[in-house]
């Protein structure tokens, strides 16, 4: 490339048999910076990958001829491009079956373009990181995993979890420093960065919040006059 022609602007292919939804999916991501390009069928996505290579794929499930299943598990197969899965099919062994034969993320249908922009933007990040700087970034704990770089929150299901600037900063405090009586004011201090929303906002909020989208209580404990402990053991890796 040379120094005067502009970046690539990362490619998206929607991959939908209902025309609609790929319109939708297309305009919202076009409206965030991303060229997108669109196929009805398996077959109009291997039409389009041989034309022009995608960075990200957002393939259905369900589609006349070969299924998405199928589609997925050949583009991993050849090192293809990430997969985010777009299904109506929203069982837990829907959603295992799509991250076994390869889809980086498996999302139900319907799901709001603010969810699916999430995690557009999540997988590419992990994909334009070296592996070994993802691992060092990652923490596991109860079976959840949080990866400190890609900003991903992946839950013992496999499913990523959307915090905001704020939840995921207070608990990227937590793990850091698990097993320890933290007041809010050092939760606060630690947890206040340029894209953080916790400057106008207590923690006891953010707290509240990542309890209830863990679905758990126990992970995060209230110490009674002195402030909050994460109890889990957590590992690197």
């Amino acid at each position: 490339m040379s120094a005067l022609e502009p970046p690539r602007a990362t490619r998206i292919l929607i991959v939908d048999d209902d025309p609609g939804l790929r319109s939708l999916i297309s305009d919202s991501l076009s409206g965030h910076g991303f060229a997108t390009s669109v196929a009805a069928n398996a077959a109009e996505m291997d039409q389009a990958l041989a034309r022009e290579p995608a960075d990200l794929v957002i393939l259905d499930v369900m589609m006349p001829g070969e299924d998405g299943l199928s589609a997925c598990r050949r583009l991993a197969a050849t090192d293809g491009p990430p997969v985010i899965m777009l299904s109506a099919a929203g069982a837990e062994t829907d959603r295992i079956v799509g991250l076994e034969v390869g889809a980086d993320h498996y999302l139900t249908k319907p799901c709001s373009p603010r969810e699916l922009l999430a995690h557009v933007r999540a997988v590419l990040r992990r994909a334009q990181r070296p592996a070994e700087a993802v691992s060092d970034s990652a923490f596991s704990f109860l079976g959840w995993r949080i990866d400190l770089m890609t900003r991903e929150l992946i839950d013992p299901d496999g499913t990523l979890v959307d915090l905001t600037d704020g939840e995921f900063a207070v608990l990227r405090v937590f793990v850091n420093r698990p097993r320890r009586v933290l007041t809010r004011e050092q939760l606060l201090d630690a947890a206040r960065g340029p894209n953080s929303d916790t400057y106008d906002r207590a923690i006891d909020v953010q707290v509240s919040r990542l309890r209830r989208k863990m679905k758990r209580d126990d992970i995060i404990r209230t110490v009674r006059s002195e402030g909050y402990m994460f109890v889990p053991r957590v590992e690197r890796g």
